[in-house]
């Protein structure tokens, strides 16, 4: 049965993912004689860099979400369903919903990427991943439940376990969520658990490579090092994980850990939806395209965001998974689009990259710059401008700027509430 949108002889775009990229996308088109179709599980747009903040109680997850109506309330050609998407008919161009079928004129795969756990079962059955609002909230769950069953307890070895944390992943997602968990130890939890021995609690840090911020500068790695090593982290390098039972962490060659919490942040891999080619689909699960972000053999389904793969002589790995790749192959796919719709000619994607940066707390992060690179309260207050710029809607902006604020004079914040969603019956 075919998904209620109204028929149109505009273009019809149909978007699969309402992130960094389709959204983009969208925003950047409604205004260009197109029919858009904006398909998502979710019916809000996440902005994934803050996550580790709802983790760890600096934000409420409606901070840094928004719903994707709001953003086009009185656009008249822009129709958002929210549904899974299960299979991509290429020859038929159509899809395939949980809510029924639709065409297209044009197929933008912007489905972003998930967890990518690597083949390990155990890590993927017991190991708590960040890469969605809902999975940040059961992570901060997770963590206000051990400590409130800590301080029932006298078995000082679960104690121990409940009290260490293990991350794993020295991107900058591990990196700024130890920070912000070392914080947490320091300034807020002693304050309510007063029957609770912080220093029996333990956050560990441990990356396969030899340095931290990998896609990063050297030095960015080493005064990430630095700064979580003075706010009491332990910072295992080039050490792999080999399983997790939900009791202990197992090393390859290594000493093994018992914490009753894995924070997985090792990496991500796309979310394709099936029927695509597997001649199409490369390493870490992603599409290849070509210098348009179109895909081979089908010049009218495109890819782009963390999904698409590239490969060019800057990069010869594909471009970086981040959201300035996103934005910036959206922003030129539009541009394409219509170029198409006019008759004329495409332009190549070539990336610029505008630096990278990493927060490791208060007055502590690492920016690179092209040709600068910098550390400490200035690159804080840079972070913490970019981030806040990003955010989509300006309630958004000002409710995070007073929480950013209120949690900078008062070393606290009031958001650490357990929230367990509730079945009707129960």
């Amino acid at each position: 049965m075919p998904v209620n949108i109204p028929e149109t002889s505009q273009p019809r775009v149909l978007i699969i993912g309402a992130g960094f990229a389709g959204l983009r996308l969208a925003r950047k088109l409604y205004k260009h004689d197109f029919q858009i179709v904006l398909i998502d599980r979710n019916n809000y747009h996440q902005f994934q860099p803050l996550f580790y903040q709802v983790a760890t109680s600096g934000l409420e997850p409606s901070s840094i979400s928004f719903p994707l109506r709001k953003v086009f309330q009185k656009v008249k050609n822009v129709f958002i369903r929210v549904a899974e998407v299960k299979k991509i008919n290429p020859q038929e161009k159509i899809i395939e919903t949980s809510l029924g079928t639709a065409w297209y004129d044009y197929l933008v795969i912007a489905s972003g990427a998930t967890t990518n756990f690597f083949g390990v079962d155990s890590f993927e059955k017991n190991g708590i991943p960040m890469k969605s609002t809902s999975e940040a909230l059961f992570l901060r769950n997770k963590l206000l439940e051990n400590f409130e069953t800590a301080v029932t307890l006298r078995d000082p070895d679960e104690i121990d376990r409940l009290l260490s944390i293990v991350v794993v992943g020295g991107g900058p997602t591990g990196v700024e969520v130890c920070g912000a968990l070392a914080e947490m130890k320091k300034f807020v939890l002693p304050k309510d658990y007063p029957d609770l021995d912080f220093n029996l609690m333990t956050i560990t840090l441990v990356e396969a490579n030899e340095q931290l911020l990998h896609g990063m500068s050297r030095e960015a790695g080493v005064k990430a090092l630095e700064y979580l090593t003075s706010l009491g982290v332990k910072v295992k390098l080039n050490h792999k994980v080999k399983s997790y039972d939900g009791k202990e962490i197992e090393l390859e060659d290594q000493e093994n850990f018992q914490t009753r919490t894995l924070i997985w942040a090792a990496g991500v891999k796309g979310q394709m939806p099936d029927g695509i080619s597997a001649d199409n689909i490369v390493a870490g699960n992603r599409l290849k395209v070509d210098e348009f972000n179109r895909l081979e053999d089908f010049p009218e389904i495109f890819a782009i965001g963390d999904i698409a793969y590239t490969e060019t002589k800057d990069y010869p790995k594909g471009h970086p998974q981040v959201a300035q790749v996103a934005l910036q192959q959206a922003a030129l796919l539009a541009k394409n689009l219509i170029n198409i719709k006019n008759g004329n000619n495409l332009v190549p994607f070539q990336y610029r990259d505008k630096g990278s940066m990493a927060t490791v707390g208060r007055n502590r992060a690492v920016v690179d710059l092209p040709g600068f690179k910098f550390s400490g309260f200035p690159a804080w207050l840079v972070w913490m401008f970019v981030h806040l710029m990003s955010i989509v809607g300006v309630k958004n902006r000002l409710v995070i700027f007073i929480n950013w604020l209120w949690n900078y004079m008062t070393y606290d914040q009031s958001l650490r509430l357990i929230i367990r969603p509730k079945s009707k019956n129960t």
